[in-house]
């Protein structure tokens, strides 16, 4: 729920065990199959179909989105100044 309300998006799982390597792994085959014009969707067709499982609070975005941006800022912050101090 946490990502769904912060990230202001649905969040779908699939009933597969490490799902998060499965989609670098699709990912990786996508990218090895670009040079043929081969689409990621192309590329994931025979992957298990997703299921929805939250959607975002309402009015979470109100107090998320001036927290993403801060966060940006900040971020960007700590890339500049890592990079003059190389």
């Amino acid at each position: 729920q946490v990502l769904s309300d912060v990230f202001n998006a649905p969040v779908f799982t699939i009933d597969t065990a490490n799902s998060a390597c499965l989609g670098s792994a699709y990912r990786a085959i996508h990218g090895l199959v670009a040079e043929r014009n081969v689409s990621l969707a192309d590329a994931v067709k025979l992957a298990p179909e997703p299921r929805l499982a939250v959607t975002p609070t309402p009015g979470a975005e109100e107090l998320y989105c001036p927290l993403l941006k801060r966060y940006a800022e900040l971020e960007q912050k700590v890339i500049y100044n890592s990079a003059s101090s190389c």
